[in-house]
């Protein structure tokens, strides 16, 4: 799972606007505005989520899950748990 937030990062860490996260992703710049536009995990279309994520992994980017370790190191954000 991938949530907006994590995908806007993920974007930002990688320097790319949401045309060429597309276009490496095989997908249209309207899917990434809309997977971006969601609130919270992103829910749709499981050969559209698998392609950003294998992008996204191909670029470098570690999704890491909530309370789960980064075993890879390397740098990276986490949100805190809000209070």
């Amino acid at each position: 799972m991938i949530s907006s937030g994590q995908l806007r990062a993920a974007r930002a860490l990688l320097g790319l606007d949401q045309r060429q996260l597309a276009d490496i992703a095989g997908l249209s710049v309207p899917t990434i505005q809309r997977m971006e536009a969601s609130d919270g995990v992103i829910r749709g279309n499981v050969d559209s989520l698998m392609k950003l994520i294998g992008a996204l992994e191909s670029a470098g980017i570690e999704l890491i899950g909530e309370g789960v370790a980064s075993p890879a190191g390397g740098r990276g954000i986490r949100l805190k748990k809000k209070p």
